[in-house]
């Protein structure tokens, strides 16, 4: 799925120019990122190894990583977490592991979000255009979120759908506003789980699919078509900010 438009009540000024690291060890790739990416104006730092990698992110200060895990010397997921460690800049996986754990281990690694081998460059573009976006908007308590004709006040924990108020029980607030609370980013079931129920043991994809059911019910306009609250088979769940 591409990465859709995103509206907010605090809106920002057209993206400045960053810096983005690219690590991946085949040119042909890194090429075609670079390609793809030309009109939004990044720096492009390259990296063709993870141990080189994480030196660049020490050194250069990207503002956006993107990250092969097949990489010639060290193990992705252990870039990935290296990497997390060190700066909250976006990272974008490159992957070519199609497994719901391998999935599952890279976002929970500190992952912002993966696309699967192969690619196309405009899913890329949208990708990266989204993860730029929100990287530039500081969270609030104190914003509005409003997507698809649903309001959601996280300070004052109202929400309303063209208007109409929408009632909703703590552990479904609770979980709405860990959903808006970053759009566009994958939060895993483990992830959604531990944050809404604080406690990490428990079957969390039955609890979620009952909890994110009635969610949909409430602030979807289809629920059976959703718009707001996408799932990511075998993944999690996702906020997208529809137009």
């Amino acid at each position: 799925m591409l990465a859709e438009e995103t509206h907010r009540v605090r809106m920002t000024g057209p993206a400045a120019h960053y810096r983005l690291l690219v690590i991946e060890d085949e040119v042909d790739i890194r090429r075609a990122v670079g390609a793809a990416l030309r009109d939004h104006h990044p720096t492009i730092i390259e990296a063709s190894t993870g141990e080189s990698g994480v030196d660049a992110v020490g050194a250069a200060h990207p503002d956006l990583i993107i990250l092969d895990l097949g990489l010639p010397d060290l193990d992705g997921l252990a870039v990935c977490e290296r990497i997390r460690s060190m700066t909250v800049a976006p990272i974008i996986v490159l992957t070519a592991r199609h497994g719901e754990s391998d999935t599952v281990a890279l976002l929970n690694a500190g992952a912002d979000d993966y696309i699967t081998k192969p690619f196309s460059t405009q899913e890329l573009a949208a990708r990266v255009a989204a993860q730029v976006r929100r990287s530039r908007v500081a969270p609030s308590e104190h914003e509005t979120i409003v997507a698809d004709g649903l309001s959601v006040d996280v300070h004052r924990r109202q929400a309303s759908r063209d208007g109409n108020p929408v009632r909703l029980t703590p552990i479904e607030w609770e979980l709405l506003t860990v959903l808006v609370s970053d759009p566009g980013r994958v939060f895993t079931h483990q992830q959604l789980f531990t944050a809404v129920w604080k406690r990490a043991f428990g079957d969390a994809r039955l609890y979620l699919r009952v909890h994110v059911t009635n969610v949909r019910r409430k602030i979807e306009r289809n629920p059976a078509d959703p718009r707001l609250i996408i799932t990511e088979p075998g993944v999690g769940y996702r906020f997208i900010m529809a137009p």
